[in-house]
C-alpha cells in the first residue's frame, strides 16, 4: 500500500487520483500495483548478465511471458521508439535484420535504451535463444554501423500544428505519464487519432501479444486520460493491416 502511494507521488499525482486508483484496483490486497499501467515496482529478482568483449548485457522479465527486455547498457533510439512486426518492416534498421535472422525471433521493438524480442511461441526456451541475441547486439554495436538508417519512419507523439487544444494534452499526458512507465516493461503506446471522444492508440513491443494489454488500456491508460480530460470518452486499441492478419491465422 506504502509503495503504491510512493509510486503515485513519484508520478506527480493528485491526491484525489491516487486513492481513486488505489481503491478501484483494491491495491489494499495484494493486486501488483503495476497492473494499472503494467508495471513492475522492481527489477525481477532474478535477472540475466552477460560481460563479453567489454559490454554488459542485462535482460529483464515483461508482463508478456513471450517478451524479453535486453538492455545493452548504451543507447538504442535515445528518445524514439520503433518496432519491427515482421522481417520485411526490418529494412531500415540492420540491427532488426540481424535479429530476426535468429530462429524463433518473431517481431523486435527498440526503445531509447532497451530491445524488445518477442518470440514465436511460449514452447520456445528463453535459454536457447538469448546466446545468438546476446551475440548479435554485442557484435553489432561494436561494428558501428546506426540502429536505424535515415529513412525510419517516425513513429512518435509529437505534437503537430494542425492538433487542437484536447488532442495536445492527450500527447502530453501520453508522453509524460503514460510511454515512460510502459517502456519501463519492454513496450511503448503510440498515438494513432482522437475521433468522437475515443483515443485510438496502438501498442508496441512487449504490450502487442501480451495476456494484459486489454487491462493496460482500459485499467490504466483510459482511467488517466478521463479523470485529467473529460473529452475522453473511451479508449480503443488500433492495430496494423499485419497484426490483423496474423490474429486471423492463429484463430483459424
Amino acid at each position: 500500500m506504502a509503495a503504491a502511494r510512493r509510486l503515485c507521488a513519484a508520478a506527480g499525482l493528485g491526491g484525489r487520483f491516487c486513492h481513486m486508483l488505489l481503491k478501484d484496483h483494491n491495491l489494499t490486497t495484494r493486486q501488483p500495483f503495476h497492473q494499472l499501467l503494467q508495471k513492475k515496482p522492481s527489477l525481477p529478482s532474478a535477472a540475466w548478465h552477460r560481460a563479453v568483449r567489454g559490454m554488459f548485457i542485462q535482460t529483464q522479465d515483461t508482463p508478456n511471458p513471450n517478451s524479453l527486455k535486453f538492455i545493452p547498457g548504451r543507447e538504442v533510439l535515445g528518445s524514439r521508439t520503433m518496432e519491427f512486426s515482421t522481417p520485411a518492416a526490418a529494412y531500415c534498421s540492420p540491427l532488426a535484420r540481424q535479429l530476426f535472422r535468429i530462429e524463433g525471433v518473431k517481431s523486435v521493438f527498440f526503445g531509447p535504451d532497451f530491445i524488445t524480442i518477442t518470440k514465436e511461441s511460449e514452447d520456445l526456451d528463453w535459454n536457447l535463444l538469448k546466446p545468438d541475441i546476446y551475440a548479435t547486439i554485442m557484435d553489432f554495436f561494436a561494428s558501428g554501423l546506426p540502429v536505424v538508417t535515415d529513412e525510419a519512419p517516425r513513429t512518435d507523439t509529437a505534437a503537430s500544428e494542425e492538433d487542437d487544444e484536447v488532442v495536445l494534452m492527450i500527447k502530453e499526458l501520453l508522453d509524460t505519464r503514460i510511454r515512460p512507465t510502459v517502456q519501463e516493461d519492454g513496450g511503448d503506446v503510440i498515438y494513432k487519432g482522437f475521433e468522437d471522444g475515443i483515443v485510438q492508440l496502438k501498442l508496441q513491443g512487449s504490450c502487442t501479444s501480451c495476456p494484459s494489454s486489454i487491462i493496460t488500456l482500459k485499467s490504466g491508460i483510459q482511467n488517466m486520460l478521463q479523470f485529467y480530460i473529460p473529452e475522453v470518452e473511451g479508449v480503443e486499441q488500433v492495430v496494423d493491416d499485419d497484426d490483423d492478419v496474423e490474429k486471423e491465422a492463429n484463430s483459424t
